[in-house]
């Protein structure tokens, strides 16, 4: 199975479609429940033998391809100066939120060594895994860490962001690059650690017009992922409510592109080109679905794949507490047991 995914990033023939999920550890698992009820989340984060012991569990209960280290996107701004909390029913606060050129020259950028028990965590898994999959890496994309820095949490419209970026570019500018500085020492340690590949999360970039995109997210998001690269692995580059300019985040980088569910993996394909391999795109929800309008669903994905070498089969984003782990399974058996039309 750990050739089938990285023989997929690379665009080269597999012997079935790998299959992997977002959040594929966590809420709605009994085994991090069980696990939650004496450790926070920080706490399972910064411990390597919990934050392993998590990681594997889905490669237990599934029979998934690949494996992502369970960390947080956040981690790296504590690093950075800012405080980070996870309150119930709340999500993530950051406290001391960026909001001026002063906040940003105060923010440091060579403590990136502290963040060593991700990669250590990734080192954990492999070698209890062994080589039956690969284990993920991951970091979030420099729009994404620095809209959580400027709101103080998630948002709806990130008014505080744009005004940020409208209001002092140069600041914007310092803050993207000094996000950068730190983002790729953090993935460089995972890749030592022993990730066979880094996704890059961009989970709010859907909240950028396609001419803000280009100014203000794309060149640090092409200089974090050519830095990442260079380590000689993989860069799958995720994005959420980027159709409106999929071909322009394509720019970014990355061996993989990873689509979210608005979009047709097909359609996706001509806009971005046949030399990048894509990963997706179920609607997250269709795991809720009764079986048959889950298999349709599975399967509309795989025939827009038409066969094609280099798919990845995940999900648009991530896995929802409500789901019932029946519903991944028979969803993993679902992309086992297809057998793709192929492309004329």
């Amino acid at each position: 199975m750990r050739e089938r995914f990285l023989r997929a990033c690379a665009r080269e023939t597999t012997d079935c479609t790998p299959v992997w999920f977002m959040r594929q550890a966590g809420r709605y698992m009994a085994e991090y429940r069980l696990l939650r009820r004496s450790h926070s989340i920080l706490e399972i984060c910064k411990t390597p033998r919990l934050a392993a012991e998590v990681t594997q569990q889905p490669i237990e209960a599934l029979d998934v391809d690949a494996a992502i280290v369970f960390a947080d996107l956040l981690l790296p701004i504590e690093v950075m100066g800012l405080s980070v909390e996870f309150v119930s029913g709340v999500g993530p606060r950051i406290g001391s939120p960026v909001r001026s050129p002063a906040d940003v020259r105060r923010l440091e950028t060579r403590r990136s060594a502290d963040l060593g028990y991700v990669g250590e965590s990734i080192a954990l898994a492999r070698k209890n895994l062994g080589d039956r999959v690969p284990v993920l890496g991951f970091v979030g994309a420099p729009f994404t860490v620095a809209s959580y820095m400027v709101e103080g949490g998630g948002s709806r419209h990130y008014a505080k962001t744009k005004s940020l970026m409208w209001s002092e570019p140069a600041a914007w500018r310092e803050l993207m690059e000094r996000v950068v500085e730190v983002l790729v020492p953090f993935a460089a340690s995972q890749v030592r650690g022993g990730a066979a590949a880094i996704q890059v999360f961009d989970s709010w970039v859907g909240a950028l017009a396609p001419s803000d995109y280009r100014r203000f997210a794309l060149p640090y998001s092409r200089d974090l992922i050519g830095r990442i690269r260079a380590t000689g692995v993989p860069v799958i580059h995720f994005g959420t409510g980027n159709g409106a300019f999929l071909e322009v985040f394509a720019q970014a980088g990355g061996e993989v592109i990873g689509l979210d569910w608005r979009v047709e993996i097909g359609r996706a394909w001509q806009r971005v080109g046949d030399s990048r391999a894509l990963q997706g795109n179920l609607d997250p929800i269709a795991l809720l679905a009764p079986t048959e309008e889950l298999r349709r669903k599975v399967h509309a994905v795989l025939d827009g794949a038409a066969g094609r070498p280099g798919h990845i089969f995940n999900l648009g984003h991530g896995i929802i507490p409500e789901t019932p782990v029946e519903q991944v399974r028979a969803a993993v058996r679902m992309v086992r047991e297809y057998r793709p039309k192929r492309l004329a």
